[in-house]
């Protein structure tokens, strides 16, 4: 078993200097990345609608900056940090029924590490340099002071861990400058305030429950695009 496992190996490994074989240099679709750092300017746009309740941030642009620097052959690292003018509800509850306000800005502070596998390796192909990656992050939540006014609940986003897999491409206008574009879905954890799961109705029969299931917390995700424009060096 090992022979073939290691044939398999070695022909997957071939595939890109076999690629171009019968190209002279000028001619190859690939294109060699020489520098090993990078530094991106970022701007994206991050969907969702806030949990189930709708109180989590979510639906705004984001924009950042990305310094990156090439491990090996595949693989990169990257620290980001961003800022995101996001939006969330406002739900309180009381024994006349529950009141929803909003949307209210709710802006964001996000720290990240990421681990990147270039596809092509450290090469171009027609000037495309496509990747995956993943990343995990400190997330940070600022109400703004009509949030605070409004909400009577007590909830807070607070800081949070967060998580994000994607997958885009680099375009290389020249040797050093590109543009990036990748997709990918973020992913932090909401806890709600108990007064959510209590019933503060005076009719027993007319119960007013936020979460009727009494679960008080919960894992929100949204998609986040984002372009960017970049410098190698």
């Amino acid at each position: 078993m090992r022979l073939p496992a290691f044939a398999l190996a070695a022909l997957v490994l071939a595939q890109p200097a076999a690629a171009q074989v019968g190209y002279p240099p000028e001619k190859s679709p690939f294109r060699d990345i020489n520098k090993k750092w990078s530094l991106t300017a970022l701007y994206g746009r991050l969907g969702g609608d806030g949990g189930k309740v709708g109180i989590g941030p979510h639906d705004g642009p984001t924009y950042g900056g990305r310094l990156e620097m090439v491990l090996g052959t595949p693989v990169a690292a990257a620290l980001t940090v961003s800022h995101g003018s996001l939006v969330r509800d406002v739900v309180n509850v009381d024994s006349l029924g529950v009141h929803r306000t909003g949307p209210y800005d709710q802006s964001v502070l996000m720290v990240e590490g990421a681990l990147q596998l270039n596809i092509t390796g450290k090469k171009t192909w027609h000037r495309l340099a496509p990747f995956i990656g993943i990343s995990a992050g400190w997330v940070h939540g600022s109400a703004s002071s009509a949030v605070a006014k409004a909400d009577s609940s007590g909830f807070e986003f607070g800081n949070k861990f967060y998580w994000s897999p994607s997958a885009g491409t680099r375009l290389f206008l020249t040797r050093r400058m590109f543009l990036r574009g990748d997709a990918r879905y973020v992913s932090w954890k909401l806890s709600y305030p108990t007064v959510y799961a209590r019933n503060p109705s005076q009719d027993p029969n007319i119960p007013i429950i936020v979460i009727p299931d009494g679960k008080l917390d919960e894992w929100d995700g949204a998609f986040e695009w984002r372009v960017g424009l970049g410098f190698s060096f």
